[in-house]
């Protein structure tokens, strides 16, 4: 039973969905997502869905990142254990 069907999904709603992303210098993210989870701290470089290229430094580890990030680079990225979250 989903007592929340009937309602539609914002920004603010509770995340639903989420995938393992191995960082990667060649290939987008397969869901533009609506927030990155880190589990293991460290910088974080990524293309945002606005086609900026950024990298957070020194993420802290169990971070909820709530960015639309298109690709998660290997190349300037030491955190890992990361989700995208939508």
């Amino acid at each position: 039973m989903d007592p929340f069907k009937d309602y539609s999904d914002s920004l603010t709603s509770p995340i639903r969905s989420a995938q393992s992303v191995t960082p990667n210098d060649a290939a987008d993210l397969t869901v533009l997502p609506r927030a990155l989870y880190v589990g293991a701290g460290g910088d974080l470089h990524v293309t945002m869905a606005g086609g900026q290229e950024v990298t957070y430094a020194a993420v802290p580890a169990g971070t909820l990142l709530p960015v639309r990030a298109a690709r998660v680079w290997a190349t300037g990225t030491e955190a890992s254990a990361i989700l995208a979250m939508w």
